[in-house]
């Protein structure tokens, strides 16, 4: 029998952001299917990840990498999908490369190269996402619009990476229209790449406070945690 929290309601949270998905979707005349949960797991027990795995849920993401992979290695499923969603730094590369299905936070040739080099031979090409900066934020990680097409260039010559798609977190307390503005920028700059990397058609983009402004203008993965785990569990 799987372990099961006992802090939050997981099951009716899961139930309840799959509904304002569809709603999301039926109002922008999408197909839910389009649109993937990335539940962000990152500081909960491996007990929370089983009880959502449990209710259908496939798709987590993690942003600490020491937490993560406890959680990895003590996991007794095989088929979850565990995304890197936090900043990479080139020390963390080769546990990366090797632990994780997804990454959505590169934005540095250096690191993909690292990426690369470090990908097991025996499992298939690393899955990215390249991070956009794209509220030019001074504190916040990833590349500007204007240095994405080289970036995917070069990612795209390196054989244990495929590159997938875009990612952003757009400036926090903006205005509705202002969201909308960043995810249509992102959406144009996805559609401008996938005319030369096919493979390139995901964009990492909505939490629980714009996930429908994110769907309505493309979103494939939104990424929602405390709204399905509770509030987040400081790490010691």
């Amino acid at each position: 029998m799987l372990p099961t929290s006992t802090q939050h309601a997981i099951h009716p949270a899961l139930n309840s952001i799959h509904l304002r998905i569809a709603q999301a979707c039926q109002s922008s005349g999408r197909n839910t299917d389009e649109v993937t949960l990335l539940a962000v797991s990152k500081t909960k027990p491996l007990s929370d990840v089983l009880e959502a795995y449990a209710y259908g849920q496939r798709h987590f993401g993690e942003n600490y990498l020491q937490d993560a992979l406890e959680k990895i290695e003590q996991c007794p499923v095989e088929d979850i999908q565990w995304h890197f969603i936090g900043t990479i730094q080139s020390n963390k590369t080769k546990a990366i490369a090797s632990s994780f299905n997804w990454v959505h936070t590169l934005d540095r040739i250096k690191i993909a190269r690292r990426l690369n080099d470090q990908r097991p031979s025996h499992l298939p090409p690393l899955k990215v996402l390249i991070q956009v900066n794209i509220s030019n934020e001074t504190n916040k990680s990833g590349v500007v619009l204007g240095q994405l097409n080289e970036l995917a260039e070069q990612i795209s010559k390196l054989p244990k990476l495929t590159l997938c798609g875009l990612m952003c977190i757009p400036a926090a307390q903006q205005s509705e229209v202002s969201q909308r503005r960043a995810f249509t920028q992102m959406a144009e700059a996805r559609d401008q790449l996938q005319s030369t990397y096919p493979a390139l058609k995901e964009l990492s983009m909505g939490m629980s406070s714009d996930l429908a402004s994110a769907i309505a203008c493309g979103s494939t993965i939104v990424r929602i945690g405390t709204d399905i785990f509770g509030a987040r569990t400081a790490l010691t």
